[in-house]
């Protein structure tokens, strides 16, 4: 069991529930905003707590009567039997207590920036970056989550060098956080004359979404420049300077954005790229101070690492990281991805109560 850690949760919880009552603190919109949330996000564990307290208070209770051994027989079997429903209800709350601990520390409820890369490959790699696209789009769809496209740069026949978008919905972090790394793919290209197997590569990260109260961009520290967007002639989005380009002048991070024909939008956007990736490189050096959490991970930060195999011939997607196999890519392409995820969502959770114990 948690209970250090619930205990700390729940004392927090207390001291929110002072702060929101501070005059000091609802004056200031943003402050009681944040405040609020953290509030409303402890409230599910603290309510399970008390639950759970409240059940040992009265399994105890029972083996204290259960003891006494004065009452007659008929009490005594039913008393056993009301002792039995309590244990067993107490066992589920410790498993709710576990999964809420779990998902809050996984972020699970953040909405995502996901980027994809074409990697080595050529024309092929940016052709399966659009399958990849696709596959996402499709699963958001199932799930009733919401896509929206940031930036893209479109090559021939319909692939993508770079697309960069972002998923929102419940727990789409919580889903969809154990696809950053190397995505292979193996087959053979419409281009292929001999019918060649080619292997090509593309490359995922998915940030989870900065609040502004969590993460703040100085104006001061960041160069906006305006150019005119690219794309085929004569779309409007051409003829005005509608395209934004961010620099970030601490990191020397550049993020652009065109996908939209108003400026403004694009610098909201952008500056929702430029927010997560600067929390991503913050949520990835605390990653590296704490050896336990690191331990609890599938796979490492490393998006380098090759994490999945897409076989077109044999119809196979292997999953590297914890060596699952599925013959169902067709399936998987057209955002069936529900086992490969679940499958990593339960080696997570073994590695986690593995290392908490």
């Amino acid at each position: 069991m948690f209970n250090k850690i619930i205990t700390e949760k729940k004392k927090r919880y207390e001291e929110l529930q002072n702060l929101l009552a501070d005059p000091k603190v609802i004056q200031n919109k943003t402050e009681y905003q944040a405040l609020a949330k953290e509030h409303s996000g402890l409230k599910p564990l603290v309510d399970e707590y008390d639950r759970y307290l409240k059940l040992k208070e009265d399994i105890h209770g029972l083996e204290k009567v259960l003891s006494e051994k004065t009452h007659d027989k008929e009490f005594l079997v039913l008393a056993e039997e009301e002792k039995g429903k309590l244990q067993k209800a107490m066992k589920e709350s410790e498993s709710r207590l576990e999964e809420i601990l779990l998902e809050e520390e996984s972020g699970g409820d953040r909405n995502i920036i996901m980027e994809i890369r074409a990697g080595t490959g050529g024309l092929e790699a940016s052709l399966f970056a659009a399958n990849l696209l696709r596959m996402y789009s499709k699963y958001a769809a199932k799930r009733n989550w919401k896509v929206e496209l940031i930036d893209s740069s479109v090559t021939e026949k319909g692939g993508y060098k770079e697309v960069i978008f972002s998923i929102s919905g419940k727990g789409v972090y919580d889903r969809l956080k154990f696809e950053s790394g190397t995505h292979r793919v193996q087959r053979v290209p419409e281009t292929e004359a001999s019918g060649r197997i080619h292997t090509s590569a593309a490359t995922i990260a998915v940030l989870p979404e900065a609040r502004e109260v969590e993460l703040e961009v100085k104006p001061e520290d960041v160069r906006i420049d305006v150019f005119r967007a690219g794309g085929k002639g004569g779309q409007g989005v051409n003829r005005t300077d509608s395209a934004v380009r961010i620099t970030h002048l601490p990191t020397g991070m550049v993020v652009t954005c065109q996908d939209e024909r108003s400026q403004l939008k694009n610098k909201a956007k952008a500056l929702r790229v430029l927010r997560a990736r600067l929390f991503d490189i913050k949520q990835r050096e605390r990653n590296e101070k704490i050896s336990k959490e690191r331990r609890a991970q599938v796979g490492s930060d490393d998006r380098s690492e090759k994490i999945r195999t897409f076989n077109f011939p044999d119809s196979r997607i292997t999953d590297h990281r914890i060596g699952l196999t599925v013959h169902n890519l067709e399936d998987v392409l057209e955002g069936e991805l529900d086992e490969i995820i679940d499958a990593l969502k339960a080696e997570e959770r073994k590695m986690k109560l593995k290392v908490a114990a």
